[in-house]
């Protein structure tokens, strides 16, 4: 049967043809031969071959071009082209990406901006808590026992205490913050190809003028948010708060300490924002990446904070204060300078870097998460829903 079977093929130039007999076909030219077996050019012969089931009829193998059908290779056609399928779906896996319309680029920026201030305050609230009672000396002169003494007397809410206003206060004070810095760094910033506009960084100038902005739109709320932290039982909530300080005072009694707060912010935001953009461009330009992730955007905004709060906490400390005033007999500084000299005759050095532990505590990640948590708003707030 073997002999008789390879009789019946005859060689030819361009490949094998069969007799009458056998009635298979077989071109080099019209078919594709694959080391890989079957399976692996099943796709390639799907062109050149008739697929379909045997049946007992000869007659039934055939094409209508005389081809001989294999057995079952249409089964194998489908089960192979399903497996390609399964296999393409796992590797895109469907990722869910939230994006939300918002037309107007500076309603973006603000929103991004609030959301992203509400965030990182809430997150880092009972170091703030902490922060202020050290600076005063209020409730011990450590870390430890001004933890203690708020959970003592308070809990766990005394953690908390006046973080709604700091919410309210920092919310619209972020969303102007970073709106203004991202307008005025953009406009500043010279286009690739152009010589600078300025002899100084564009973002040096854009986040002085980013906490000058926010400083003076929302510092009322902030001293508030101080006297509520600071003096316990004496104001019934917010509103009190406000009546009272202005009964006690009239409304420069809101504003008392703000020069100082303007004399620190300007070098603070200003570090801040150089040192963050600074950071991303180096970043960016090491790795070779377009865009940053939230991990790195956390990392370098948290280093940007620690920079510049290290940098200009003796005017925050003079700041806090000016604010607290005369609360419990205390001294009332004429200004900034006869502070900073009063606590330096009184406490020495380390009277002005009182609390810069937890303050970095506080200020470092709350610094971090804002960053991060802008970049990834301004990412779902997009123009068009299509946009990255």
């Amino acid at each position: 049967m073997a002999g008789k079977g390879m009789q019946a093929l005859e060689w030819k130039k361009d490949g094998f043809s069969s007799n009458s007999q056998l009635g298979f076909q077989w071109s080099l030219q019209d078919a594709n031969f694959c080391p890989g077996g079957l399976f692996a050019c099943v796709g390639q012969m799907g062109g050149n071959m008739s697929v379909g089931v045997s049946s007992p009829n000869p007659s039934d193998s055939r094409d209508e071009n005389g081809g001989f059908k294999l057995p079952y290779f249409d089964l194998y056609a489908k089960y192979i082209s399903s497996l390609e399928e399964e296999v393409g779906a796992k590797k895109k896996k469907p990722r869910l990406k939230l994006k939300i319309k918002v037309s107007n680029p500076s309603l973006r920026r603000l929103i991004s901006g609030a959301i992203a201030g509400a965030v990182s305050r809430t997150a880092v609230a009972p170091l703030e808590t902490i922060r202020t009672h050290l600076m005063v000396g209020s409730s011990g002169h450590s870390t430890t026992e001004v933890f203690h003494s708020i959970m003592a007397h308070e809990g766990w809410t005394g953690l908390f205490r006046g973080n709604l206003v700091n919410v309210i206060r920092v919310a619209p004070s972020k969303a102007i913050e970073l709106f203004a810095y991202d307008t005025v760094n953009k406009n500043l910033s010279a286009k690739p190809g152009e010589q600078p506009k300025l002899p100084i960084p564009a973002s040096l100038v854009a986040g002085a003028c980013a906490g000058v902005s926010s400083t003076l739109v929302t510092y009322p709320l902030e001293l508030v948010k101080t006297r509520l932290t600071i003096q316990r039982g004496v104001y019934e909530g917010l509103l009190d708060a406000f009546i009272k300080i202005l009964k006690e005072g009239g409304p420069g009694e809101l504003y008392r300490g703000l020069t100082p707060s303007l004399i620190g912010v300007i070098p603070y935001a200003a570090t801040n924002y150089f040192a963050y953009d600074t950071l991303r461009k180096s970043y960016t330009k090491f790795f070779k990446q377009e865009r940053i992730g939230n991990i790195e955007t956390l990392l370098i905004g948290s280093m940007a904070g620690a920079i510049s709060s290290s940098a200009t906490f003796p005017l925050e400390v003079a700041r806090k204060h000016m604010q607290v005033g005369a609360v419990s007999g205390r001294q009332v500084y004429k200004n900034v300078i006869h502070a900073l000299a009063t606590i330096l005759e009184q406490e020495g050095i380390a009277g002005l870097y009182k609390g810069l532990g937890p303050s970095c505590m506080k200020l470092v990640p709350a610094a971090g998460i804002s960053f991060m948590c802008y970049e990834a708003c301004k990412r779902i707030l997009v123009e068009k829903n299509d946009e990255e």
